[in-house]
Parts: C-alpha cells; sequence; structure tokens
C-alpha cells in the first residue's frame, strides 16, 4: 500500500500535529506500508523557517526512515488575517505544484486539517494520483476558529464551510481525533464513514522507571521541596492560560507552590505582560524543548495543569499534552468539560478537573493535590493504566492500518 500524508506541520517542529503523525506514520512504515510525507518547509509555532531550510522552495530527505518532501510556504509574525491566509495559501499551492511533478501515483491520500484549505490540494492530488482520500479531522474548522474569533470575516467563513462540506463529501473515510468531532461530522454527513482515530502516546517512549539526570530542578533554581505545577506545550488562544497566572495571583502566599509554563506561542508576550501586572514571583516562562527532553522535565514536576477555554466547542478536545503526562504517572488538572473530563478524570480517576477559566476554582482543586499527596499519587497510578490500555499508539496504529487496508 502506498500511502501520502500531506500536512503543514510536521517534525522537527515541535507540536501535537507534529508528534501525532509522525509516530503514526513510523508504525504504518513498519507494517510494510510505502510512506511519503508532503509537507511545509519547518516553521511553526515561532513562525520563522529553520536555519537549515532557509531560501529553499523545495527539498527532500528522511527522519526516522520516512521519505518526505518539503516545499516552500510564507511565514510571518503578524497575527492579521491576510497573514494567515497567506500563510494558509501559499503551502496550498506550492504543495500542489510540487506534489504533481515529484509524487508517484498512490493508494491512499492522508490529510491532516486544519489548515482545513489544504483540502484543495489534497483532493485535486488524489484525483492526479489515482489516490483514495482520507480528510483527517483534529479541530473542527471553520467552526472553530470563528469562535475563538480568529476568523470573522463572513464571506471567508461561508467559502471555508463550502469547503469543508466538500471535502468531507468527496472523501473515501473521515477520521476525527475525538468522539465529539466524529459525532458533529456523522450528524451532518450520515452517510459518511466517519472513524475514531485516536490520539495517544508511546508507552514505551515515556519510561517511569528510567533514570534521568534530573538537572531541571537545580539548573532553574527550584528546590526538591517546590511544589511544581506544569503547562507544557502551544501558548495560543485557545488554551486560555491566563487562567493559571490568576490561580497563581491567588496562591501566592504559598511560597513553595510554583508554576512553569514551557512552550511558545502567539499568546506568550501577552502572558508575560501579565506575570509583570500582577507581579508574580511564582510563575516561570520556559521557550520550548525537544521531545527527546520532556520527560526529564515532567518527571521533576507535582501535577499537570491542563485549560481550555470556556467554549461548547472544546467539550469534545482531548489536549495531546494529556497523554506523556499520564504515562509518566503524573496527576493531570483538566480545565475542561465534556469528552476529556468524561475520559480522564470520572472514567478513568486520572486527576481532578476545575471549571474553564475560573481561576478560584483551579486554586481550590491544586490545593487539593498539594494537600493530598497519597491521592495524586494514586491518580498518577490510574493515568498510567488508562493511558496503555485506552491511548496505546501501537493499538491505534495497528487498527487504522486495518481501515487503510479495507479502502
Amino acid at each position: 500500500m502506498k500511502l501520502l500524508i500531506l500536512t503543514q506541520y510536521f517534525p522537527p517542529e515541535v507540536g501535537a500535529p507534529q508528534n501525532r503523525l509522525y509516530e503514526l506514520a513510523l508504525r504504518l512504515k513498519d507494517k510494510g506500508t510505502d510512506v511519503e510525507i508532503l509537507t511545509a518547509m519547518p516553521n511553526y509555532p515561532q513562525m520563522q523557517i529553520h536555519d537549515a531550510y532557509k531560501g529553499k522552495k523545495y527539498c527532500e530527505e528522511t527522519l526516522g526512515g520516512l521519505k518526505i518532501k518539503r516545499t516552500w510556504i510564507y511565514v510571518s509574525q503578524k497575527k492579521s488575517i491576510a497573514k494567515r491566509l497567506l500563510n494558509y495559501f501559499s503551502f496550498v499551492f506550492s504543495s500542489l505544484f510540487y506534489g504533481l511533478i515529484k509524487l508517484e501515483k498512490k493508494d491512499i491520500l492522508l490529510v491532516e486539517s486544519p489548515p482545513l484549505f489544504l483540502g484543495i490540494t489534497a483532493y485535486l492530488l488524489s484525483k492526479a494520483k489515482r489516490a483514495k482520500m482520507v480528510f483527517n479531522v483534529s479541530d473542527l474548522w471553520p467552526e472553530s476558529a470563528e469562535k475563538l474569533d480568529i476568523i470573522h470575516n463572513k464571506t471567508i467563513l461561508k467559502a471555508a464551510t463550502l469547503l469543508e462540506e466538500f471535502c468531507y463529501k468527496k472523501a473515501a473515510l473521515i477520521s476525527g481525533q475525538t468522539q465529539g468531532i466524529c459525532r458533529n461530522i456523522k450528524e451532518r454527513f450520515p452517510d459518511k464513514n466517519v472513524y475514531w482515530l485516536k490520539n495517544g502516546v508511546d508507552i514505551h517512549f515515556y519510561d517511569v522507571n528510567k533514570q534521568t539526570e534530573k538537572r531541571f530542578r537545580k539548573e532553574k533554581g527550584f528546590t526538591q521541596e517546590d511544589f511544581i505545577l506544569f503547562y507544557g506545550g502551544i501558548i495560543g488562544h485557545a488554551q486560555g492560560l491566563e487562567v493559571i497566572l490568576n490561580a497563581a495571583n491567588l496562591l501566592r502566599e504559598h511560597t513553595d507552590i510554583k508554576f512553569v509554563l514551557l512552550g511558545n506561542g502567539p499568546e506568550k508576550e501577552n502572558l508575560l505582560k501579565l506575570k509583570s501586572e500582577l507581579q508574580l514571583t511564582n510563575v516561570f516562562f520556559y521557550d520550548a524543548v525537544a521531545k527527546s527532553q520532556m520527560q526529564e522535565i515532567i518527571t521533576q514536576t507535582d501535577a499537570a495543569v491542563i485549560p481550555l477555554k470556556k467554549l461548547d466547542l472544546f467539550k469534545g478536545a482531548i489536549p495531546s499534552k494529556i497523554f506523556e503526562n499520564l504515562a509518566l504517572k503524573k496527576p493531570v488538572i483538566l480545565g475542561l468539560e465534556g469528552e476529556a473530563k468524561e475520559l480522564f478524570i470520572d472514567e478513568g480517576k486520572c486527576g481532578v478537573s476545575f471549571e474553564p477559566e475560573n481561576a478560584e476554582d483551579l486554586a481550590d482543586k491544586i490545593m487539593y493535590i498539594y494537600n493530598n499527596r497519597d491521592q495524586a499519587r494514586q491518580m498518577g497510578e490510574n493515568g498510567l493504566n488508562y493511558a496503555y490500555k485506552n491511548f496505546n499508539r501501537d493499538i491505534i496504529a495497528e487498527e487504522f492500518y486495518k481501515q487503510l487496508c479495507a479502502l
């Protein structure tokens, strides 16, 4: 089986879709699938082309044994809608151009959305290369873009809705990252084949028994007695990370409770300003690190705080950062409602939840974990067991491979 994965985001970039698609591609390759990746020059989330790729319009390379073709993309650190659209459509056209002339025939084309506009390339390439299109939805666009006020131009939203419907109708299979996404699509397109392609974790990569050098606390000036709350990931609009800083403000008298936010993104500058305004000495920002460094950092924290904004849209969301914390036995403090809470708090007993954007509730839940260490450790044990049984990437890839073979 010859498979093309078309995505704007891929390693060496750091992020949820990058890691998820890379891990899936490796496992499909190991099952004998001829996997090729068509993606953009690495730039996310800093929105700067990585040094090794600057000035290139097209290049080919291998990563983990995967064949990768990269094409030009326009990037800008400005946040206007015009700049965003230029970013999306530059890759739409460059990937289509080079895909037509550089790719051989394929059996299946798997496209990652968002960005939804990449569906244009996916459809045209699937026709040209005689491939069946699998449309993988990790976020419902344009619905999420509208509700997060990322795109509010009615004409653009209408065009994006028409494109979304067109892509779903033309897909041989629609896969969704959460059950909520799958239900939404199935309700609107009852005749389509919709499959829950879970996110998950490489249980073998995150070894809770592995001896790490434990440099993080020492290098950053934390003591072994400090109680560290950790957020690691994109610092963006959807996360609503102001709630962490506001909770830190409420807990400032507990000098041994520290908040670590590790990552980059469009909201980092605003959060740094908020930290300064509140004069917080218990909040620490650090830049994103490679996946290989995450285990050592997470093992030296006490609990993970994982928030999203209070929107109905996110009741079907499952942030990928949940999984690595579960794999390393860290209790999670989820600022989510809906599917993630039902799975990881109500069913899995992997941590506690707070009302999204409610700093007082978050502060209360932090103090509960802080004052109940034995129960927190049991939550960590529960998390590892739950992830192994339900979100093991080896099993996820095996089941998805069968879906692709059935096409």
